[in-house]
């Protein structure tokens, strides 16, 4: 029994049991031949453990790497010189990052004059990725990309889009996260856990042999995660289209309320990072006596840069529905973050209460 600790990005973490049957039975229970490509391993794959081992994306990549037999270069902490220099001495050909880490890595100096033609692969995951930063690591890496959508819950990845889905010019599915692998139902349900319509935003619930245990100690929080039939409750909102791809809206609890009107922050982060003189942001919704709640974005300014609030809303304006936009906007140096890299947006909302 692995026992790791949810990410605490809306409450206080939670022990989540997982067994073996939750850490292997995707991998054993289907061949490679019905794994997508990129998640197909070989004993002449090297792959590099980028990611803290007390988070899925660490410790779920190395025990892939393990169960195929092929050679784990393990990141001791994270220092994006540390991992070119791997990268280049290995020869490594898969590795996994979160879009924090991607973004320090593709940054830094010793990048763009890399030679990156072993590089099979980069995996990425853990929160959503603004598509200007997908486009920087393409650039960067020259190699095949693959999003993982998963949690602790589910021993890690349970949905994946492919690199034929990943076009530097974009296109819709780039916004999504895939389609589920070999073994893994997906449905999207409203509140009283009924199956909606294609296209309808409600919440991703999935079933798999992945799926934790339960909560150690927390047979509470256990019942209201996973139903009698196996169903377990991601919290994350989201919708399905006709091809069954998945489009992420953001964290259920995340969602804000503004004049009767749904806002998930991801969206409105995405159209403000896209914004050259945005280094990062964050947006939450806070008490307003007209709307109920007022989206606000929290910006971290990029460096040398002092944008103008009303310019940023205006851009934000443009790319998205008037009432999404930011009614404010407040500036720091620095966003909190759990150590895997997500924000923690309910501190941000703490200090506006």
């Amino acid at each position: 029994m692995l026992q790791l600790y949810t990410s605490g990005t809306t409450g206080n973490p939670k022990g989540a049991m997982l067994a073996n049957r939750s850490l292997l039975s995707l991998r054993a229970d289907y061949p490679a031949e019905q794994m997508p490509e990129w998640n197909r391993w070989g004993p002449h794959d090297v792959s590099l453990i980028a990611m803290p081992n007390f988070h899925i994306s660490g410790s779920g990549w190395g025990l892939w790497t393990l169960q195929h037999g092929a050679k784990g270069v393990v990141v001791r902490e994270f220092d994006p010189h540390q991992v070119l220099d791997l990268m280049t001495r290995h020869r490594i050909t898969k590795i996994m990052m979160v879009p924090t880490a991607m973004r320090i890595v593709c940054d830094h100096p010793d990048a763009a004059g890399t030679d990156f033609s072993f590089l099979k692969y980069i995996c990425y995951g853990g929160s959503a990725i603004p598509l200007d930063l997908l486009r920087q690591a393409i650039s960067v890496f020259g190699c095949g990309f693959a999003q993982m959508y998963g949690m602790t819950e589910t021993a890690g990845t349970i949905v994946g889009l492919p690199p034929e889905d990943h076009d530097p010019a974009g296109n819709q599915r780039m916004r999504g996260v895939g389609v589920p692998l070999p073994g893994v139902e997906v449905r999207i349900v409203d509140e009283g856990g009924n199956e909606l319509p294609r296209g309808q935003v409600g919440e991703i619930v999935t079933r798999s042999g992945a799926n934790m245990s339960g909560y150690f100690g927390n047979a509470a929080a256990t019942a209201e995660t996973i139903d009698r039939e196996g169903w377990l409750r991601t919290g994350d909102a989201g919708s399905m289209d006709e091809d069954g791809y998945i489009y992420l809206a953001d964290r259920m609890k995340d969602m804000i309320i503004t004049g009767g009107e749904n806002v998930y922050p991801a969206e409105v982060e995405n159209a403000l990072y896209s914004h050259p003189q945005v280094s990062d942001v964050a947006v939450i919704g806070v008490p307003d006596p007209k709307w109920g709640e007022a989206v606000k974005a929290i910006v971290v300014p990029a460096p040398g840069e002092r944008p103008e609030p009303a310019e940023l809303i205006a851009w934000a304006r443009a790319r998205i529905a008037g009432y999404k936009a930011p009614k404010s906007i407040d500036f720091r140096e620095t966003l909190p973050r759990n150590p895997s890299g997500k924000i923690l947006r309910r501190l941000l909302r703490d200090e506006y209460r």
